[in-house]
């Protein structure tokens, strides 16, 4: 019997790598990959639509240290001729301003600032509300698609209509896989 479990055990061990690679991610997932201002593979993050709003998880190496703004953006490319201008701006389909401290704020695509540690990596962990992947007015995954950007400096929250938040470092394309 002990035999069997152990065979059982096995078999279940090299099956399982297997099974997780031909594994299709939930429609209600998505991923970005994020290029620095070179064109280099800096990071990656995860977005998932939850009962409630966007969560998005991302690691993203080679930054700055300190803090940077990180905002949805309307355009899914990420064009490195031309500073990821190709991103467009803060994705903001209901029209409204940006910032959290201004009355007709915020832009769906407004996060709060993240921070790069000394060695330049950055993990996220942030959810909004305001956004979703593929359902309603919100949703990030429209014809036209959207992207991830990380800004040189921290976002005031305030200024109009990128919150003077420098430099665009880093962008990733949002893409359903």
């Amino acid at each position: 019997m002990r035999r069997l479990v152990q065979a059982a055990a096995l078999s279940a061990a090299m099956i399982s790598p297997a099974l997780a690679q031909d594994a299709k991610i939930s429609p209600d997932v998505a991923r970005a990959a994020f290029i620095d201002a070179n064109g280099n593979s800096v990071g990656t993050a995860t977005l998932q639509d939850t009962r409630n709003g966007l969560l998005i998880q991302a690691k993203i190496t080679n930054l700055p240290p300190g803090a940077h703004g990180f905002h949805v953006h309307e355009t899914g490319e990420c064009n490195v001729e031309g500073g990821f201008k190709s991103a467009g701006g803060h994705f903001a389909p209901g029209g409204n301003e940006h910032g959290f401290m201004v009355e007709n704020g915020p832009h769906a695509g407004d996060l709060a600032n993240q921070t790069a540690m000394e060695d330049g990596t950055m993990v996220v962990e942030v959810f909004s509300e305001n956004l979703r992947l593929t359902e309603g007015d919100n949703a990030v995954l429209d014809d036209d698609g959207a992207a991830i950007v990380v800004h040189s400096t921290a976002d005031d929250y305030r200024t109009q209509p990128s919150g003077a938040s420098g430099d665009r470092i880093a962008c990733g394309v949002i893409e359903q896989r």
